[in-house]
């Protein structure tokens, strides 16, 4: 594959999104140490029917592969840099994620674990009297499963990797009010009406309500995925973000949000285009979400 690069500038800041192979492209165009965050969802080998891709290779032929993309991401990340891999499984296969950590943990140092629900059930009657909380509430999207075994899959991880399991957070950067008020006084936050959000991350991704619409691609994650792990690693701290597995650009259009310099690979032609549409449609002054109407 010949590659192609797309650079996008807008306010002084660098979006460049290569159509090539992440490990060659980060030993071609990123320098020792100079990235500070790595968002990324890579295929979970689970026969996902990708455009260009097998996403059914041999369990240890993918777990190879994995390592030898973790040991380059390793070299370009600096020392207190931030590596949040988002990895999802399906019932029947549902070691993929540790086994991948198990990988990773060659390479890097596990700091924390993020659970990101996709689709959430809170009852009345098994919260009680609790404030905000007067009915039922059944939100979010998942794929259902018809199985007398399996449970429908709610949630994939988050693995947030360093390499020394030290490097800093702005954890309010993604807090939450408190429910309870008495609470902004009575913990050290300066009076700040704001704390920990924790590791539990409710985002529920786009679903598509038309059966005349088709996904331009079949695993994406919404913007705000990327977005909300870039804040917690720290804008401030964040000279330069890139997705080695790029998609259609979720990651890339977080960072133009965020204003930050960005680097992406992708491997299939129509992803690539795709997410050099939605950068350019978001710098335009229009949402970067998937919208299926």
């Amino acid at each position: 594959m010949n590659e192609v690069t797309r650079v996008i500038e807008t306010n002084g800041v660098q979006i460049k999104l290569h159509l090539g192979d992440c490990v060659a492209g980060m030993r071609e165009h990123l320098s020792d140490g100079c990235v500070d965050v790595v968002v990324t969802s890579p295929p979970y080998n689970l026969g996902i029917n990708y455009n260009g891709y097998n996403d059914a290779i041999s369990r240890e032929h993918y777990l190879g592969w994995m390592g030898d993309w973790a040991q380059e991401t390793k070299r370009v990340l600096s020392d207190d840099g931030s590596l949040f891999l988002n990895i999802g499984s399906k019932p029947t296969d549902p070691l993929v994620p540790f086994q991948i950590l198990r990988v990773m943990n060659q390479y890097f140092a596990l700091q924390n674990v993020i659970h990101w629900v996709k689709s959430i059930a809170i009852m009345k009657s098994e919260v009680g009297d609790y404030p905000g909380i007067t009915q039922d509430i059944v939100v979010g999207h998942y794929k259902p499963i018809n199985s007398g075994r399996f449970l429908n899959d709610c949630h994939e991880y988050i693995f947030h990797f360093t390499k020394h399991a030290k490097t800093p957070l702005d954890r309010l950067a993604v807090g939450v009010p408190y429910q309870d008020k008495t609470n902004v006084s009575r913990w050290a936050n300066n009076g700040a009406d704001l704390h920990c959000r924790g590791n539990t991350w409710f985002i529920p991704y786009e679903t598509i309500k038309s059966r005349d619409k088709e996904r331009p691609h079949p695993a994406t994650f919404p913007v705000e995925l990327p977005k909300r792990c870039i804040r917690l690693h720290g804008v401030d701290r964040a000279r330069l973000v890139i997705d080695p597995f790029l998609g259609i650009g979720s990651s890339a259009i977080a960072a133009c949000s965020l204003n930050l310099p960005f680097v992406g690979f992708e491997t299939t032609p129509e992803y690539f285009e795709e997410s050099c549409r939605r950068v350019e449609k978001f710098l335009s002054g229009q949402s970067g979400e998937l919208v299926f109407l």
